[in-house]
């Protein structure tokens, strides 16, 4: 006997959010174990900092390319075996670091487990729009995507106990065989919800109670896209701060040892509070926007100041390197760490306050692919320096540097927020080129 939609729906529908959370915590850990393994890696098998900042490139240049292909990919076949598909992949790879020694058999593996990676928020964010009515997306949205700072934090807890026990190949395989334990689970539990053995008529009409109307609208293509300066301004934007998180997520144990000392043992409570940090962080940007707008700021106005007020918080990141006590300097990396957090919150709303929805998730792909080559151009340049300065001195100046620099991009193309109005179906001739039509306020 069904129970009514509140009881036997809902727990169907927050079994499927809590899958998508575990899958992305998931993610995180497989693309981090080689961050905190980095010492261990360099002492064993005689890597040079260029070595790994290779590494880290061929990562970020497969996770650009997948993160352009895996949303049309995922469209066609589904999210059910899209998901299925991609954490293969990302699993396989990740079983595959066990098996290399040299740079360029990791390289091989990172490429892989970057496209395979890619797909995990596609994926997530269309089973969202399956499972979840308007009303209770960007809660089941914030939900999975905390996933990300809890795989961050869960990162230094399970790998250093693995590698120093049983080394670091059993590290990689550990991990990697956790998303076979979930694919198990996704291919056991997950149905389109008219398919689901456990879902009532009643939660079905729940779910589709406020759905929008998607028949007879046609994609946008990229090419009327790219004639808005709104695209312009994420995707420069994405690219400039992007690669600050790709530095906290694969350079931080590397920072924490050579400055501090640290090592598998230690470093690992200094991550964790980083990453709580970053949790406030990315709750705390999108919640100041909207209590900005609330007050009576227009969204141009309320969506600006947090981002500058995220942008004059990472500032202090410049002086990280000369701080010579450890809890300031987490203080310091974690105050950066929860500015760029909130930083996205709001960057990513932008997208929504700017582009009709037909168009949202084409040009969150753009942005993401532009920030992912950002992170390339971040793996090689960190390589560089640390390998002929020895200090991370400059990255952190750059890394402090960048968000006001994106900032002043964004205003400068887009002075207001405006709707783009591109609808796929209206002439050329009579498209607003400057992205936008009036203020929302």
């Amino acid at each position: 006997m069904r129970s009514g939609p509140t009881r036997s729906g809902g727990t169907v529908r927050w079994g499927i959010c809590a899958l998508l959370f575990f899958a992305t915590t998931i993610n995180y850990i497989d693309r981090q174990v080689i961050r905190i393994l980095k010492p261990t890696l360099q002492g064993d098998l005689g890597w040079s900092e260029d070595d790994y900042g290779m590494i880290v490139f061929w990562f970020q240049a497969a996770y650009a390319v997948g993160l352009l292909i895996c949303g049309p990919v995922i469209d066609r076949i589904g999210s059910r075996l899209g998901y299925a598909a991609a954490i293969t992949v990302w699993s396989v790879a990740a079983l595959g670091h066990a098996l290399v020694r040299s740079p360029g058999g990791f390289a091989m593996a990172r490429f892989a487990l970057g496209l395979g990676e890619a797909g995990n928020f596609p994926a997530a964010i269309k089973s969202v729009a399956e499972w979840f009515p308007r009303r209770e997306r960007a809660l089941a949205a914030g939900i999975l995507n905390a996933g990300a700072n809890v795989g961050a934090i869960a990162t230094p807890i399970i790998v250093p106990g693995i590698a120093l026990h049983y080394g670091w190949q059993a590290a990689f395989i550990g991990t990697g065989l956790l998303g076979f334990l979930w694919l198990a689970a996704w291919l056991v539990f997950y149905r389109a919800p008219h398919r689901h053995p456990h879902v009532s008529a009643q939660e079905l009409a729940y779910i589709g109670a406020d759905q929008e109307t998607t028949a007879g609208t046609a994609p946008i293509s990229w090419a009327r896209l790219f004639r808005h300066r709104a695209t312009w301004s994420f995707v420069c934007a994405k690219f400039l701060t992007d690669p600050v998180w790709y530095l906290f997520l694969f350079w931080l144990p590397d920072f924490f040892a050579k400055r501090h000392g640290l090592d598998l043992k230690t470093f690992g409570p200094p991550l964790i509070a980083v990453y709580l940090l970053a949790d406030v962080g990315s709750i705390g940007g999108g919640w100041l926007s909207s209590a900005l707008i609330q007050r009576g700021f227009s969204i141009n106005a309320g969506r600006k100041l947090a981002l500058l007020a995220c942008a004059v918080a990472v500032l202090p990141i410049m002086v990280a390197s000369s701080v010579s006590s450890l809890p300031a300097a987490v203080a310091i990396i974690g105050l950066a760490a929860a500015a760029h957090q909130g930083w996205s919150s709001n960057l990513y709303t932008m997208v929504s306050d700017t582009f009709p929805k037909s168009a949202v998730a084409s040009v969150m792909g753009i942005g993401g692919a532009a920030g992912a080559i950002g992170g390339m151009i971040m793996a090689r340049y960190v390589g560089h320096v640390l390998e002929t300065v020895g200090s991370y001195t400059p990255v952190f100046v750059w890394a402090g540097t960048a968000y006001l620099l994106a900032l002043a991009i964004v205003h400068v193309l887009v002075p207001r927020l405006d709707t783009a109005a591109v609808p796929a179906d209206m002439p050329r001739a009579t498209q607003a080129s400057s992205g936008g039509v009036r203020d929302q306020r």
